[in-house]
């Protein structure tokens, strides 16, 4: 039966386009219950059992839930408790306009065969579909769509024979709706009504989210916060000027302050500045939100002041003392920042937090404050029974709402993570923290994984080079699975050289648009966390069969140039191949071979003609102006049994680092040419624009302490003076300038060609890059290799790899996705670094000081790759007197002594776990030494008590 709904819409030109809609009603679309026998549904989904310990529902029952309750209580609706479940189409719809990640979460429930969760597509059930009324809201309209299909299951189900005490259960929070559900004969329940009922798990109570009634109940009377605007009077002031809109970032160190990032037309920004709970008024950290700003005369500098929101629990103190802490005179008017306050919530970036409780001193009381790891989120109310279990263990908390007479948001109890300082809770909450997607694959994702056994065929013969008889190998970290790219190097009959770079085609096996496809889209790079590997694509591609082992054939994407000896390419192709590696070698073992003068086989020699070759190219680079950079790298030693750190050291970096590291740019330039020449506007590239000249302030000090010269005007002027900026008395000297130009870089993105005229590559001095060369563990490659296949006719094309704007977005999740897993995977050095010295007491290591503050020192110790601060002042007691100069920068402390930045110091590690949520590293100083500032070198621990923590 067919449908058709007609209207008219005005089109951009000015006229009139009449636009029809045809909507298909069917009578095949089944209920999907095991008791019916009219429908010919082959796989019932909803049980005949359907029975849930209830008090209020004794009987077998299908639940039915309203949008809200969808949107709402997810985490409810999650629990293993909760199965045979009918969502309806409306609901989804719905639930996908308003919540993207609800509806993730709630497709991926209706996947779960032990859920019963069974979707019904009554918009397209001839006897469920009705039409909006004459004066009908799409509200109202939706919500008897909801009670329709309410109603015919009811109805449907009661013809079969062996229906037995089996009803159908409406879940909805609206009174109105329920209301009208009763009149109409259907079974309806408030949700928390039904969750209250439920005997088999109690504490699901705990997870119910507070609906705008309940949050009244748990706040006081008195009004703390201004009201938000209504997003009409919003918009309008955006539109007129009145109002900015932006990105609301909270303060890490102080709770009283934050700044809207507001982005302006073109690369245009602005900062506003925050300061107060009135004018933070209620938002949280990464909302989009309305600003107004104040008259110039009431703008302030941004505080010094370091303010933590930790009074005590059950004692609402007033925010006055802490307040009157912001308010210092400034004499300085280029410090005074655009200040102004919240006007409205545009959008709420609210994700669930991962945190600790902090019981209520009340006994028996069930409403307590969640403490959230990250600092930049407010405390949270939340009401639980079980909060003695709690106490001590990493929890999930959601915020449900931020009403005007609360101090903080009110929010529900998720889950809970396990022990605090427990290796792997800790590792959850580092990546639930950074967002990296680490759920296990869906069986949908998993479906359209090849089928094993699997083997090259005759079709793939056809189409593809075959090279397995040229002498292929990689060289990659001990312990590497990911295998993604090999290399050749051989000599032609005409005396140049041909070389080759062979990567993993996992574009082969990724086919666009497919549920694998979206998930490694979604993922966007593959997180390398200490011990642990967070794949992008599942463990049969990444480590398998895309992985280039050795004497096994793979398929790969081949770039192959002809080179003469002096590295200059004569000639490059692109090729779809078929290669068998004939070794898969660690940086140290093709290292060997290259210095063993008694290896002269044909690996050896390709790997010796490879290195050759990659010592020109990179004097070539560097010549041109690449920059040479550095960071303190670090590599633990895990127990074989504990899996926790026993040894620590810095990454030593060999020439087949920098040899495949040579061949892999090359690789990625030729690529980037190739696929911008063919699609100059939709071509995905990886751009790092030149720093700022006020990022080199801090490194120009640095080397003119030293009497040294640093030149910023282009970076090979840039590259020359660092090389030049060495001291003969203090070798690490240029190391420690290195890594200071390396925090003065720019943020290297991804970017879409049609939508970007700069695509300079500042560290590499190269005027175009891409990333072609990882695609098992960076999406960007796999993109990078379809647009290469389309350019070479080796694979067809498809809408969205031609539209820039797709392109573009998918480059902002990868920015994103990319900058996340950097984040972690920092986390997670800093973690394990706890983790090795919470067994090594107090140590007495040598370092540099890397930065001067007005109150402190940041140190690097060179041995561990680690970085800590001395504070010279202290909450308990007085602290030394202190002069800082900004210029050089220097601080002298006492008058005693002045420290400038590279000054060799000695100092203590110890781990502090005073605070379990937040245990750091600290560090004091032991030389120079300065009398009430410096420590005393800590005392030799006995022989045996050090065997016994080695161990």
């Amino acid at each position: 039966m067919l449908k058709s709904k007609t209207f008219v819409k005005k089109t951009r030109a000015g006229g009139v386009m009449k636009v029809v809609r045809e909507h298909y009603l069917r009578d095949d679309i089944w209920c999907g219950s095991e008791v019916c026998t009219e429908c010919k549904d082959g796989a019932p989904v909803l049980q005949q059992d359907a029975r849930v310990e209830s008090d209020l529902c004794a009987y077998p029952h299908y639940l039915i839930p309203d949008t809200n309750v969808v949107l709402h209580q997810i985490d409810i609706l999650e629990d293993p408790l909760i199965r045979n479940v009918i969502i309806l189409q409306t609901v989804l719809q719905e639930v996908r306009h308003r919540s993207p990640p609800v509806y993730k979460r709630i497709k991926d429930a209706t996947h779960e065969k032990e859920k019963h969760f069974y979707t019904f597509t009554n918009e397209h059930h001839r006897q469920t579909f009705i039409e909006r009324e004459q004066g009908e809201s799409i509200n109202d309209r939706n919500d008897r769509a909801i009670r329709v299909a309410a109603k015919w299951y009811t109805e449907h189900l009661n013809k079969a024979p062996s229906v037995g005490e089996l009803r159908v259960v409406l879940l909805t929070n609206d009174r109105a709706n329920r209301d009208k559900a009763e009149q109409n004969g259907l079974l309806a329940y408030r949700c928390e009504e039904y969750i209250k009922s439920l005997t088999g798990n109690p504490e699901l109570v705990d997870r119910l989210a507070l609906t705008s009634d309940d949050q009244n109940e748990i706040t006081g009377s008195k009004l703390l916060f201004p009201e938000h605007l209504p997003l009409s009077r919003i918009q309008a002031g955006i539109k007129s000027g009145t109002f900015l809109q932006g990105t609301f970032r909270a303060s890490r160190d102080n709770y009283l302050e934050a700044t809207v990032f507001v982005q302006r037309e073109g690369d245009d920004s602005t900062e506003v500045l925050l300061q107060g709970l009135q004018n933070l008024n209620r938002a949280v950290h990464q909302d989009v939100v309305a600003v107004e700003l104040f008259p110039k005369e009431q703008w302030v500098a941004p505080s010094s002041v370091v303010l933590q929101d930790d009074r005590p629990i059950d004692k609402e103190t007033e925010e006055e003392e802490a307040e009157k802490k912001l308010e210092s005179p400034v004499l300085d008017p280029s410090r005074l920042k655009p200040t102004g306050r919240v006007v409205g919530i545009i959008k709420r970036n609210w994700r669930p937090f991962c945190g600790m409780l902090n019981q209520s001193q009340i006994k028996e009381a069930t409403r307590h404050l969640f403490t959230p790891a990250d600092r930049r989120i407010p405390r949270i109310r939340i009401e639980t029974r079980q909060a003695s279990t709690l106490v001590g263990q990493r929890i999930i908390v959601a915020i449900d709402g931020w009403p005007r007479n609360s101090r903080y948001p009110n929010g529900h109890f998720v889950r809970n993570l396990g022990g605090a300082g427990d290796k792997d809770t800790e590792t959850e909450v580092l990546l639930l923290e950074h967002d990296v997607p680490h759920q296990p694959f869906s069986q949908a994702v998993l479906s359209f994984l090849p089928k094993m056994p699997w083997g090259i065929t005759e079709e793939d013969l056809k189409v593809r080079a075959d090279l397995r008889h040229l002498c292929v190998c990689s060289v990659d970290p001990p312990g590497c699975t990911d295998i993604d790219d090999a290399l050749h190097c051989r000599e032609l009959e005409n005396g140049n050289l041909e070389v080759g770079v062979h990567i993993a085609d996992v574009s082969h096996f990724i086919r666009p648009g497919n549920a694998l496809d979206q998930e490694a889209a979604s993922r966007g790079t593959t997180v390398y966390l200490c011990g642990k590997r967070i794949d992008m694509v599942p463990e049969l591609l990444s480590s398998n069969l895309c992985s280039l082992r050795s004497n096994v054939e793979r398929l790969a994407f081949s770039c192959i140039w002809e080179m003469n000896h002096k590295a200059e390419i004569l000639n490059t192709r692109f090729t779809k191949s078929i290669i068998n590696s004939k070794a898969s070698l660690t940086y140290a073992e093709a290292q060997m071979r290259i210095d063993d003068a008694s290896m002269n086989d044909d690996i050896t020699k390709s790997l010796r003609g490879l290195n050759t070759l990659a010592k020109i190219l990179k004097g070539q680079r560097i010549a041109k102006g690449a920059l040479t950079l550095s960071s303190p790298e670090v590599r633990f030693h895990m127990d074989s049994e504990t899996h926790d750190p026993i040894d620590l050291q810095t990454k030593e970096l060999k020439d087949t680092n920098s040899m495949v590291e040579e061949f892999m740019l090359l690789a990625n330039i030729s690529v980037a040419q190739k696929i911008y020449e063919e699609f100059s506007e939709c071509a995905l590239l990886r751009k790092h624009p030149a720093p700022p000249p006020s990022n080199y302030d801090i490194l120009i000090k640095a080397a003119k302490s030293r009497e040294l010269e640093i030149r910023i005007d282009s970076a090979k002027a840039l590259a020359d003076s660092l090389n030049e900026a060495v001291l003969e008395d203090f070798p690490y000297f240029n190391t420690l300038l290195r890594i200071l130009a390396t925090r003065c870089m720019m943020q290297a993105v991804y970017f879409c060609s049609g939508m970007d005229s700069d695509f300079h590559h500042y560290g590499l001095a190269s005027p175009i890059y891409t990333h072609f060369t990882s695609p098992i563990r960076r999406y960007s490659d796999i993109i990078v290799h379809r647009l290469l296949a389309v350019a070479i006719n080796a694979d067809s094309t498809y809408p969205d790899l031609m539209d820039k704007h797709k392109q573009s977005s998918l480059c902002n999740n990868l920015n994103y996705r990319h900058k996340m897993a950097q984040y972690a995977q920092r986390a997670s050095v800093a973690f394990h670094t706890q983790l090795f010295f919470k067994n090594k007491g107090i140590l007495n290591e040598e370092g540099f000081i890397l930065f001067v503050r007005k109150n402190a020192i940041i140190i690097l110790i060179p041995k561990f790759g680690l970085e800590g601060t001395v504070f010279f002042e202290n909450n308990d007691k007085p602290g030394p007197r202190l002069s800082f100069d900004s210029e050089g920068p220097t601080l002298t402390v006492e008058d005693q002594h002045t420290f400038h930045m590279f000054d060799r110091v000695r100092v203590t590690i110890s781990l502090d776990a005073s605070n379990i949520q937040h245990q750091k590293i600290r560090m004091a100083l032991v030389e120079p030494v300065i009398p009430g500032v410096s420590v005393a070198l800590p005392e030799p621990e006995p022989e045996a008590k050090k065997l016994k923590l080695d161990r």
